[in-house]
């Protein structure tokens, strides 16, 4: 590499964060964002899609340019397996590969392999030997069969560990020797990446255990976009009694644990608050969880208008999250897994408002309980019900909580972090 031109980087996404919500992909976009702002940056993004966006999907193309946007592509994922994570189509890795030499990038840094294949990070190392391959975890799913969330079917426990013999359990329709060579396929492609990233701490721990080189993971924490005027003035309220779900309905994220916690206040005869539902989704969540969700959301849209405690706003863009924020007073995360990060924490923060969420893993490591937040704990409806009504209740909570929270990184700081372990790549 020549240090008088711009540093090339990839970043590879799944999805885009304008055609699907998700917290993976719109760091990596932010990331992408704050880099094109930069003269000593060149960078591309390639952002996998599935075949549900038909209509982007072009006869006989293996990747195409995004909505005319400079340096924004997709990659039309297609005839994926997604237990062994890895594409059969040959003319789509044909496509990748010419991609990768027309590019020609210095860093090539994924954010996902899903929809691209885990295999690709060792083809990407083929086609370019001289370039730095950085990975950064956004879930566990190269290690954890279930999605990544390490949540056990059997009894929906969390697990902080796989083997061949757990994975059959919660997915006893293939074997343990399934298990343990997926596990190997994983960690042979994962080997070649150069250097991991972890948006938190404890995903270390997790993952070092799991068997990954010790030496070779970075802690970089998500950055966010500043976008609207964040904090303002609040107006005097006699009850902090209003509450947001950010997200989308799948079964991961517990939205359906919210609805349990609202259904068990009403019982109760507790009524004096509402709740605002900001997502959608639901398509990805199981038989069960949707009909759960949508037949509470009926239920509630059949009662009298004074009567009716939750409202479904639908999903949202980035540049739509103040606006819905300011309209909450308490940020509800209600996930049925560790998590990686919880960009929504950052996004109520960003906004003054403090986050009720679960007790375990990123959520845990980021919301001080009692200092900028309340912890509940986790997949327990009557434990999150309590929170709820105690945030309603109790005075000088929220305002002391709000108080609280400390600024947190922004995109262009999250963006050095990466340049500067690049260079150390690079250049030693």
């Amino acid at each position: 590499m020549n240090p008088a031109r711009p540093l090339k980087v990839l970043l590879l996404s799944v999805f885009h964060p304008e055609l699907v919500r998700g917290g993976a992909q719109q760091v990596c976009h932010e990331l992408f964002e704050a880099y094109q702002a930069r003269p000593d940056v060149q960078t591309t993004l390639l952002a996998a899609i599935d075949p549900t966006f038909t209509s982007l999907y072009k006869s006989g193309a293996g990747i195409t340019g995004f909505d005319g946007r400079e340096g924004e592509y997709l990659f039309l994922s297609r005839d994926y397996d997604p237990v062994w994570h890895k594409t059969g189509d040959i003319q789509l890795i044909n496509a990748f590969v010419d991609f990768l030499q027309l590019v020609r990038p210095d860093v090539v840094h994924f954010h996902h392999f899903l929809l691209f294949g885990i295999d690709l990070i060792s083809l990407t190392r083929t086609v370019l030997p001289q370039a730095r391959i950085v990975f950064t975890f956004h879930e566990f799913m190269a290690m954890c069969p279930v999605d990544g969330h390490l949540v056990r079917t059997t009894d929906q426990s969390v697990c902080t560990r796989a083997t061949a013999l757990r994975c059959h359990q919660c997915l006893p329709e293939y074997g343990p020797e399934t298990f343990f060579l997926r596990e190997a396929w994983m960690k042979r492609h994962l080997g070649v990446a150069d250097h991991f990233t972890t948006p938190t701490r404890f995903m270390i721990d997790i993952l070092r255990g799991w068997g990954l080189p010790q030496d070779r993971f970075t802690h970089i924490s998500n950055g966010q976009a500043h976008r609207g005027s964040g904090r303002v003035q609040e107006p005097l309220r006699p009850r902090r009694n209003r509450f947001g779900f950010f997200g989308q309905f799948v079964d991961a994220k517990g939205v359906h644990l919210l609805l349990e916690a609202v259904s068990i206040l009403r019982a109760e005869g507790f009524t004096d608050f509402s709740v605002e539902l900001n997502g959608d989704n639901i398509r990805y969540a199981s038989d069960a969880r949707r009909a759960q969700i949508e037949a509470f959301l009926e239920a509630e849209a059949a009662l009298p208008l004074g009567e009716r405690i939750v409202t479904l706003n639908g999903s949202y863009q980035a540049d739509q999250i103040g606006a819905r924020m300011r309209r909450v007073d308490w940020c509800v995360m209600p996930s049925v897994w560790f998590e990686a990060f919880g960009l929504v924490i950052s996004e109520a923060w960003s906004f003054g408002r403090p986050v009720i969420c679960s007790d375990v893993g990123a959520m845990a490591e980021r919301v001080t309980h009692e200092g900028d937040g309340l912890a509940f704990h986790m997949g327990d409806a009557r434990s999150l019900a309590e929170s709820l009504r105690r945030a309603c209740l109790e005075d000088g909570l929220w305002d002391r909580l709000s108080a609280g929270i400390a600024p947190q990184p922004s995109s262009h700081q999250m963006a050095d972090s990466y340049l500067s372990l690049y260079n150390r790549l690079l250049f030693g």
